[in-house]
C-alpha cells in the first residue's frame, strides 16, 4: 500500500542564527492523517524546525509545502488561518487572561464571524468549561497544557504541531493528553506532528517517527521500525 500524499512536505530546509547553522537540508514529510513524532536529543533543532514550520523562525533556504501550497514566505497568521495549529514548548498561554479569553484569541485568526467556541475543546477537556473565568496563570501546569492545546484546536486545524506536550506534567495528565492526541488523530482525522522526549509516550500514541541529529533528519519510519539500535545511536544520552 502506498503512503498517503503528504499534508506537510519540507524540502531542503536550512536555517541559521548568525554564524551558527541550526538546520541542514531538512527533508520532512508528514502524510495526511498521520501522527508522527519528531524525536532527538536536546539541542538538535527540533523546536527550531517547528518554529520554521509555523513561520516564527526565518529560514535561509528550502521550501515548505502545506497541502501542496508553498507557504515558505507566508506569515504565521496566514499559516494558522490555512489550518496549522501550534502548541509551543512551555505552553505560552496568557497568564493574566481568563481561560475563556485565552481560547477566544484563536477566533479572530480563523477569520470567521462566530463568537462561539467549538464544542470539541470542552468535549476533549471538560475541566476547562468549569474554569472559564479563572486566569490562565492560576491553573496548574497540566491544566495550562490542556488550555494551550485547546487554544490551538479553536482554529479547527488540519495539522497540529505540538512541542514537548508532556514536559513538566504529572503522569495522570500525560495520559489524558496522549488519549486526546490519539482521539484527534484516529477518530477525527487530524494530522499531528509532535516533538516529544518520552519514548514510551511516543510508542504508545504515535504511528511514525522522524529522528533529528545535529540539525538533520537522520532516520524515519513507522513506529515498529524504531529499533533499539536507532535509540542507542541517536537518542541515548
Amino acid at each position: 500500500m502506498s503512503e498517503p500524499a503528504p499534508l506537510l512536505d519540507v524540502r531542503g530546509l536550512n536555517q541559521a542564527y548568525h554564524e551558527s547553522r541550526t538546520l541542514w537540508d531538512v527533508d520532512l514529510r508528514v502524510p495526511q492523517g498521520a501522527c508522527v513524532s519528531l524525536i532527538g536529543r536536546n539541542g538538535v533543532g527540533k523546536t527550531t524546525l517547528l518554529g520554521c514550520l509555523m513561520g516564527l523562525v526565518k529560514t535561509e533556504s528550502g521550501t515548505i509545502f502545506f497541502d501542496g501550497a508553498d507557504i515558505t514566505r507566508t506569515e504565521p497568521e496566514t499559516r494558522a488561518a490555512l489550518g496549522i495549529g501550534y502548541v509551543p514548548q512551555g505552553r505560552m498561554i496568557f497568564p493574566l487572561l481568563t481561560v475563556e479569553e485565552n481560547l477566544r484569541t484563536g477566533l479572530g485568526i480563523r477569520g470567521v464571524r462566530t463568537k462561539r467556541l467549538p464544542d470539541l475543546v470542552f468535549d476533549l477537556f471538560p475541566v476547562l468549561r468549569t474554569m472559564l473565568k479563572r486566569r490562565g496563570g492560576d491553573l496548574s501546569g497540566g491544566q495550562q497544557q490542556q488550555l494551550a492545546i485547546a487554544r490551538a484546536l479553536v482554529l479547527e486545524p488540519r495539522l497540529l504541531l505540538l512541542d514537548e506536550p508532556t514536559e513538566g506534567i504529572q503522569p495522570s495528565i500525560v495520559a489524558e493528553i496522549g488519549d486526546v492526541i490519539r482521539k484527534l488523530n484516529r477518530e477525527l482525522g487530524l494530522t499531528v506532528l509532535v516533538v516529544e522526549q518520552k519514548l514510551p509516550f511516543v510508542r504508545r500514541f504515535c504511528d511514525g517517527f522522524r529522528i533529528m541529529d545535529k540539525g538533520r533528519i537522520v532516520a524515519a519510519g513507522s513506529m515498529d521500525e524504531l529499533t533499539d539500535e536507532l535509540v542507542k545511536t541517536h537518542l541515548t544520552v
